[in-house]
């Protein structure tokens, strides 16, 4: 009789595969595919350059039956942004998410869903799209229906999946509710940094530590830079002060979940130490910022600052719900301060203060957070002399500026510190969401550094993490 040694057994392999964000910001989908469970790690939308959108009308290289859990890591659009789709193409499991991005998460999917058909309408009756008749990517109908499939899950917490394998989340900073994912796969460790956010907030505490791992799944937007060290409250306060001695606007696009809210706590801030006039006019026309606020009010745990300085924040701000409004708030006189979604410049209202605002120099557009390759926003930042809007193009004499130290993302040194408490257990290192420079740039540092082994991800591509 023969007996069969080690050598002899057949071993099954788990995979990674990047289905976004590999080589890009955008599109963040990562799939992890075990011997008998597929679980993806977020499930967002391409923004960005018409090549990346275009990415969201295709249908996944994956079967979204096929997958066995989606694993959300916070709620910005580009890594929730496609659940409605995933769910109308097939998926049948359960979303696991934290309280705040699962609230979070709602509110976005309506106000894109909503945004999605209003543009898809004002196209056919203005006729600047060449589809007939122009569609929404998705509806209010298919948020609707991936509701349900939503479950929260408490940090810290192991949530079991199937026999061999459970994850747990661990807040990252970044945004309230925002997560890194440690799952135990098989025995081995495989960590998905989500967004990694700043050592030093406005408003949240730093990410925590996680010690070790095998595998680490790491995001790499400022990985070529470093974010400037200046004093960001007296950088805007010189912004303001400056706009306003020249009888201008203060434009600034933001992101509605996070940066908006820490822009308005720092403008409360400087109010209150009569640092800028605490007269000027500040609106937020952004209806889903409004509400996001609202629900971040119930999670004071995710901030630094109490729930009664959260509800004073809010108090001097004028926010705009009926977008007839908008054109009221563009032609009010005097200086006035306006914070509008999207923070890329991608849609939304923003878009109708930039038709205005853009010719005149008096004017301020403050770019305070990332600027995907392809955005309006990093035309901007790129000096552009004139942006295309709704099918016309606009001269930029404005002043535009930015602050980097606003920025949710960790720059570089905060990456490499955050990366370092797994050096000891020396895990394979994995680089997803971000461009291509910023990635290579990181790699060399990491390797140079931390004298880890780096790769980088491609789309689509399945790389082999070990074998079971």
């Amino acid at each position: 009789m023969q007996t069969s040694t080690a050598s002899d057994v057949k071993k099954s392999p788990v995979y990674l595969q990047s289905l976004g964000a590999a080589g890009t910001v955008t599109g963040s989908k990562h799939l992890l595919i075990t011997p008998d469970l597929n679980i993806l790690v977020d499930c967002g939308l391409f923004q960005g350059v018409k090549a990346l959108r275009e990415k969201n009308w295709e249908q996944p290289p994956v079967n979204p039956a096929d997958i066995g859990a989606l694993i959300l890591t916070h709620a910005h659009l580009d890594h929730c942004g496609y659940i409605p789709l995933l769910v109308k193409n097939g998926y049948r499991k359960k979303i696991y998410m934290s309280q705040p991005t699962r609230d979070l998460t709602e509110l976005i999917l309506r106000d894109c869903a909503k945004l999605q058909e209003e543009d898809a309408e004002k196209a056919n009756k203005h006729g600047y799209s060449k589809h007939q008749p122009a569609q929404p990517l998705y509806t209010v109908a298919d948020v609707e229906a991936a509701l349900p499939y939503f479950k929260v899950c408490a940090i810290h917490v192991a949530i079991r999946l199937n026999e061999h394998i459970s994850f747990k989340f661990y807040p990252s900073g970044h945004i309230p509710g925002a997560c890194s994912v440690k799952i135990s796969c098989y025995q081995k460790t495989i960590i998905f940094s989500g967004d990694i956010g700043r050592n030093e907030s406005e408003l949240l505490p730093a990410p925590e530590p996680l010690n070790d791992a095998d595998f680490v799944v790491m995001e790499s937007t400022y990985g070529d830079r470093l974010h400037a060290k200046t004093d960001v409250a007296l950088e805007m306060a010189m912004i303001i002060n400056d706009t306003i001695f020249n009888k201008g606007n203060i434009l600034i696009p933001c992101f509605a979940v996070g940066r908006a809210q820490e822009v308005m706590h720092l403008i409360y801030r400087l109010k209150k130490q009569k640092q800028i006039p605490s007269a000027i006019p500040e609106y937020l026309d952004s209806p889903m910022a409004a509400s996001a606020g609202k629900v971040l009010q119930h999670y004071p745990e995710w901030f630094n600052i109490d729930d009664k300085e959260c509800a004073a924040m809010f108090s001097g701000v004028t926010i705009n719900q009926d977008y007839k409004n908008t054109e009221k708030i563009i032609r009010r006189r005097g200086s006035k301060i306006v914070m509008a979604a999207s923070g890329m410049l991608t849609g939304g209202r923003v878009l109708e203060y930039l038709k205005h605002y853009l010719g005149d120099a008096r004017n301020t557009i403050l770019l305070i957070g990332f600027q995907a390759e392809g955005t309006r926003g990093r035309a901007l930042l790129n000096k552009a002399y004139e942006l295309k809007i709704h099918g016309k193009y606009y001269p930029v004499n404005a002043q535009v500026k930015e602050i980097e130290g606003l920025s949710a993302h960790a720059d570089q040194l905060e990456l490499i510190a955050w990366l370092k408490q797994f050096k000891k257990s020396q895990p394979l290192v994995y680089l997803v969401h971000g461009e291509p420079c910023a990635q290579e740039v990181l790699r060399v540092k990491i390797k140079d550094e931390l004298q880890l082994q780096v790769k980088i991800m491609k789309q689509y591509e399945k790389e082999l993490l070990f074998t079971v």
